[in-house]
């Protein structure tokens, strides 16, 4: 990649952005209200707003390996709180994709190094789901089914925190469970039952 291209085509898009409105640098300086937090893997062929046909002010994002939500990581964490207690998000979404490395490498008997700790929270959602995903035969169609777990499991770790919890209760803030399929282009809703996990995990991880 040639670097200086990248500052050539910055010129031609706020020629471009300038010429469609005068005022859109101004605006955009002004601050930010997005109603979504969206939660993505670091994967270079996802994006978060192009996919989702949104542009800038729209979407809070944070974006790890494998769209992750690991309690003890102080920067998704951050985020979490940050987009739900000071930006008022009234949606968080955890987006995955077929063809994640991240859950490929998981699946995987090998030591990865420094990977290996943030790999095992894949491996422990597998573990969780054995039961599933040692009927599915087809090793594609278990590699896509645990990239699907791993995003509902990733939105129970946001149900558990305090944050989402009293942003639920006080206005009816919601989390979503996505999949891009790198293959066609679609964004597939995984239709996940909020107020029922919420429920079902109250009684150990209810937060006053």
């Amino acid at each position: 990649m040639n670097l200086d291209r990248v500052f050539q085509n910055n010129k031609q898009w706020i020629k471009e952005k300038l010429a469609s409105d005068a005022n859109y640098f101004e605006s955009l300086g002004s601050g930010q209200n997005p109603e979504l937090l969206f939660i993505g893997c670091s994967d270079s062929r996802v994006t978060a707003e192009e996919l989702m046909g949104l542009g800038p002010g729209d979407v809070f994002v944070h974006r790890n390996i494998a769209n992750m939500v690991i309690s003890i990581d102080l920067n998704v964490m951050s985020v979490v709180n940050y987009a739900v207690e000071h930006l008022k998000v009234n949606h968080v979404v955890v987006c995955g994709h077929y063809g994640c490395g991240g859950v490929k490498a998981a699946m995987q008997s090998a030591d990865l190094g420094i990977l290996n700790p943030w790999l095992r929270n894949i491996r422990d959602v597998y573990r969780i789901h054995k039961n599933e995903l040692k009927h599915i035969t087809d090793e594609e169609k278990k590699y896509e089914r645990l990239i699907e777990l791993n995003v509902q499991e990733q939105c129970v770790n946001l149900i558990k925190t305090a944050a989402v919890q009293k942003a639920a209760r006080e206005r009816g803030l919601k989390v979503h469970g996505w999949v891009f399929d790198v293959h066609t282009g679609e964004l597939i809703d995984l239709k996940m039952d909020f107020e029922s996990i919420l429920e079902s995990i109250r009684e150990i991880y209810h937060l006053d």
